[in-house]
């Protein structure tokens, strides 16, 4: 796959969801997102759109359980994407460093498209659950992401008192840090590491 085709598609099938997501990494942030999850859907556009990325998700999980399978495996199935449609990452800058706000709340994401999974999070959510989104999934989605991306990933919700701001101002400062980091830099044409692989 190409530099100026840097997509992919997932699907996943287990007994707890079904899966069908498509990534463009250089995309217009235009989506298509149904999981079943009114403000997980939100989040998900808002990621998309803040980080001019194309996606669509068609996810049916077992809700009548709880949020959590959904939002995991297409955490999963979105870092799988990021994965597979960065190839061997060559040209692309690799790190990034993003602090976004939402009114009160302030949210963190430190990234490095290292190909080596770690994932540390700081802060809390006020409250338990937005909608039929509990809170402290954001956090493992971003671990479920990282895993999935080979992320070295450091987040943080900083400051807040509405969970719905906490969230969504983690989620866009996901979307903005791997935007910036994937993106190409014109001045490297091979892998950035002296290793010479990532």
């Amino acid at each position: 796959m190409s530099d100026h085709e840097r997509a992919a598609a997932v699907s996943r099938e287990t007994g707890e969801t079904t899966i069908d997501l498509t990534l463009a990494i250089d995309g217009d942030g235009d989506s298509e997102i149904s999981t079943g999850i009114g403000f997980y859907d939100h989040m998900l556009t808002s990621f998309a759109k803040h980080g001019l990325f194309d996606l669509t998700v068609d996810c049916d999980g077992d809700l009548e359980i709880d949020d959590h399978h959904t939002v995991e495996d297409v955490a999963i199935c979105l870092g799988e994407a990021f994965d597979d449609a960065l190839g061997d990452k060559r040209g692309i800058r690799r790190y990034a460093d993003r602090r976004v706000p939402l009114d009160e709340a302030v949210a963190s994401v430190v990234v490095d498209v290292a190909g080596r999974p770690y994932y540390e999070f700081s802060g809390e959510f006020s409250q338990e659950s937005v909608g039929e989104f509990t809170s402290v999934m954001a956090d493992h989605f971003a671990l479920s992401l990282a895993h999935n991306a080979g992320l070295t990933l450091h987040a943080a919700v900083e400051t807040g008192d509405n969970a719905h701001h906490e969230v969504e101002a983690l989620f866009k400062a996901l979307a903005r840090a791997l935007d910036d980091a994937t993106r190409l830099d014109g001045r490297r044409s091979d892998t950035p590491s002296t290793k010479g692989e990532l």
